[in-house]
């Protein structure tokens, strides 16, 4: 099972498509944690996973997303109604009463994968905005047997780092 996930591209349409069609064709799923600062519509025909960041105002973006592919249960947020820049612990909370197995938010812009208790979490980091490094990021993570690895990349499909969990 692979996952494409992005967040926090404000605006960067260009930057997300190309993301979109270099991969999408890899992918079981794709996934926008938020902040895409776009209208609802314009994600109409394509497949993603959509959810509202705090600088989202179109409201037919549910807040979190609870979707089943393939043997795991991924929940998609922002993180802003998590307190994700202090803590993981209420985005954890949150996991375990869905039974969620991978958790992908943004927010903090920040690039990051872990495992907490068989919850897998992945942050993305930002396609626009990047804090901690200077390159734009995005997130694809690949489950085989009872391992995880998540690869981040940059905005130009260059290799950042790799965390096997």
């Amino acid at each position: 099972m692979k996952l494409l996930i992005m967040s926090d591209t404000h605006n960067a349409t260009k930057t997300m498509e190309q993301v979109i069609e270099r991969h999408k064709r890899e992918v079981d799923a794709i996934i926008h944690c938020g902040d895409s600062e776009l209208d609802a519509n314009y994600f109409y025909d394509t497949p993603i996973h959509v959810v509202r960041g705090n600088c989202d105002i179109d409201d037919r973006f549910p807040l979190e997303e609870l979707f089943s592919v393939k043997d795991a249960t991924v929940l998609v947020a922002h993180g802003h109604k998590y307190n994700v820049k202090s803590t993981l612990m209420p985005l954890f909370y949150r996991a375990q009463e869905v039974q969620a197995s991978v958790v992908c938010f943004g927010h903090s812009h920040l690039i990051g994968a872990e495992m907490q208790d068989g919850i897998l979490f992945i942050n993305p980091g930002s396609l626009q905005q990047p804090r901690g490094r200077k390159e734009k990021s995005y997130a694809m993570a690949e489950k085989s047997d009872d391992s995880w690895t998540v690869l981040f990349y940059s905005d130009e499909h260059i290799l950042l780092e790799k965390v096997t969990l």
